[in-house]
């Protein structure tokens, strides 16, 4: 049976339950403008009845105050996360694309292919006018030059690129693993304050999801938290809760107190992948040495990243192998992009993965076979594996087995704009350099090339008939270090040094005994111009238009998927803030409210206390 000073008692769990409620109105005023911070509320119940024993029943023994707890829905968190990894990747693709359209730039205001080309073409037609004339090759040549520092340059930017995109990838895994670490942190003391209270710790779980935030803008995140059972007994709930993060498709990042790190291990220069690749790309691992393998469904700005960086197009090296003798692999390949050598972008050494086994190769060698009963050409790479590098040495067991360098990237990145760069080149100058050798210079000699490639000693390549490995007819090889046009890069093209010093040893007539001012070679050079499909089935005048219509298309495709994906975020964000926000005019009316109940229970107190004087004081015998 209650006391006399249960009404004292009742009144006084209402003025506690209304200073927590009050409180807690104010911690949301408060933080009406922190970022990640949910509204927070005051759980309630009736506090559990007395048994009177008397004709009413049982007595109401007033409120209890349960627990103060933030209010916030998964289901819009789950949501935002997999859509903020969405503009995390396309807001970088947006951001590099922009540069790579600035350096295809051709305008008023910047002299790009087609102006330069266009120069070069018309002082051709000069030369086709006055071929004898020493000044008007000379000026043709000038324009060559520049058509070649043009490449020179666009290659060097696209490489400065490549190199900011893996130093940017480094930073974000870096970010990884501070966020990493700091959740294993947060998911301690969470278990370590609601162990101890038996409350929830809002503040530290808000922190907690803020992070998640920032890592699903990096990379694809699943959380997902579990509740920890006594091992002792499997159904006794222990209170804490153990908190799993995964990346990137499925790969443990945090587990509970645990997390796990991603370290950035430079490629040496003979680990690159494409040819025209800057050396010490970064191979994102685990710190226990596995591959950190980003799902080809996986987002993220770290997706982004790397398809930028290493976006081949799908173009990359596989093949079948067929025969292994010694250090010595042969491979067949059948794609057109490595049975055609201008189009190769395969590095000069490098990794190959022999039957899923990492092998090292120093040198390979391009050759094409020619079957007389089947009418059938094959094509095929044979790699000089290095095996002071490899681990393992190479076996017939492997034979039928596949053969693979890098992996394929279904986006043109840096890597795909290099190799077109490269293939247009290769092209254009095998076509100029064959009319001309075989043509003569005005006092009768034979001609000699115009375009060819520095090398890194200062010598130049020299290319002949010989180098058309597609004019081979019965089949031929041609060794990747040796003279062939996969040797001439948007880096290192240039005009031959012997006819800028000296003009005059530009072929122009096609009949040694001709007279000067026969220009038989410059007019076939004319028309190859407008008739030869140099690049994509296209003139050699085409080719900035077929890159920048795959530019254009990647832009704009990155462009659109930005917006797209931001108003969406911001649609889910301003869902989750419709729920877990503060909302400033409803708090103050909670803040009235509250005030109110803290009012009618102190007034309350007040009137038992006066009962209890009256009681007390002034009742007596």
């Amino acid at each position: 049976m209650p006391s006399q000073f249960f009404g004292l008692y009742i009144a006084s769990s209402g003025l506690r339950a209304a200073n927590a409620a009050l409180n807690t109105t104010g911690n949301n005023i408060s933080n009406a403008d922190t970022v990640g911070y949910s509204r927070q509320t005051v759980v309630q119940e009736a506090y559990e009845a007395l048994r009177t024993f008397t004709t009413y029943g049982c007595a109401g023994a007033g409120v209890d105050t349960i627990a103060i707890e933030r209010i916030r829905d998964e289901f819009y968190d789950t949501k935002y996360w997999n859509n903020q990894s969405l503009v995390g990747e396309y807001d970088v693709k947006s951001s590099y694309y922009a540069q790579i359209e600035s350096y295809f730039t051709d305008d008023s205001t910047t002299d790009g292919f087609k102006s330069i080309f266009n120069q070069m073409v018309k002082a051709l037609n000069e030369v086709e006018k006055n071929p004898a004339s020493t000044t008007t090759k000379a000026q043709f040549i000038g324009y060559v030059s520049s058509l070649c520092e043009y490449f020179n340059n666009l290659e060097g930017n696209l490489e400065e690129l490549q190199k900011s995109i893996n130093q940017e990838i480094k930073v974000k895994t870096d970010e990884i693993n501070s966020i990493a670490s700091e959740l294993a942190t947060l998911n301690k003391q969470i278990n370590v304050i609601e162990l101890a209270t038996g409350g929830t710790a809002n503040e530290l779980r808000d922190r907690r999801a803020l992070l998640i935030d920032q890592l699903s803008e990096i990379v694809d995140v699943e959380v997902n938290e579990v509740k920890v059972y006594d091992a002792n007994n499997p159904d006794r709930e222990t209170g804490a809760t153990n908190c799993i993060v995964k990346i990137g498709g499925n790969q443990l990042l945090v587990n509970g107190n645990d997390y796990f790190t991603l370290q950035c291990t430079a490629r040496s220069n003979k680990e690159k992948v494409h040819q025209s690749d800057i050396d010490g790309l970064y191979d994102i691992e685990w710190s226990n040495g596995q591959h950190f393998n980003l799902g080809k469904t996986s987002k993220g700005s770290l997706r982004g990243l790397l398809d930028l960086r290493d976006g081949n197009n799908k173009e990359f090296f596989s093949g079948e192998i067929k025969k292994v003798t010694g250090n010595q692999v042969k491979v067949e390949v059948t794609a057109d992009y490595l049975t055609n050598l201008n189009k190769c972008n395969l590095a000069e050494q490098g990794r190959v993965t022999l039957a899923n086994q990492v092998y090292y190769y120093s040198d390979w060698t391009f050759s094409q076979e020619y079957d007389p009963a089947t009418g059938k050409t094959s094509y095929f790479y044979t790699f000089d594996i290095d095996e002071q590098l490899s681990d393992t040495a190479v076996t017939s067991t492997i034979n039928g087995k596949t053969a693979e360098v890098g992996s394929s990237v279904n986006y043109q990145g840096i890597p795909y704009y290099m190799s077109q760069m490269n293939e247009w080149i290769r092209n254009f100058a095998q076509e100029v350099n064959d009319l001309l050798c075989d043509g003569y210079a005005s006092n009768g000699d034979p001609g000699c090339i115009l375009f060819t490639g520095d090398m890194v000693n200062g010598e130049q390549y020299s290319f002949s008939a010989a180098s058309r490995y597609d004019k081979w007819d019965k089949g031929g090889s041609v060794k990747c270090s040796g003279s062939s046009y996969y040797n001439i890069t948007a880096k290192n093209v240039n005009v031959l040094a012997a006819l800028v010093n000296n003009a005059d040893l530009l072929a122009t007539k096609t009949d040694p005994a001709a007279g000067v001012d026969q220009y038989g070679v410059v007019e076939n050079i004319v028309k190859m111009l407008g008739d030869k499909k140099i690049f994509r089935n296209c003139t050699a005048g085409d080719f900035l238009t077929c890159i920048l219509s795959d530019i254009s298309l990647n832009a704009n495709a990155a462009n659109t998927f930005l917006e797209n994906y931001t108003n969406i975020s911001t649609t889910i964000d301003n869902q989750r803030l419709s729920i877990s926000g503060v909302d400033t005019d409803e708090e103050a009316m909670n803040l009235v409210q509250f005030q109110n109940s803290y009012n009618l229970a102190s007034k309350m107190i007040q009137t038992m206390t006066e009962i209890y004087d009256r009681l007390i004081l002034q009742t007596g015998v």
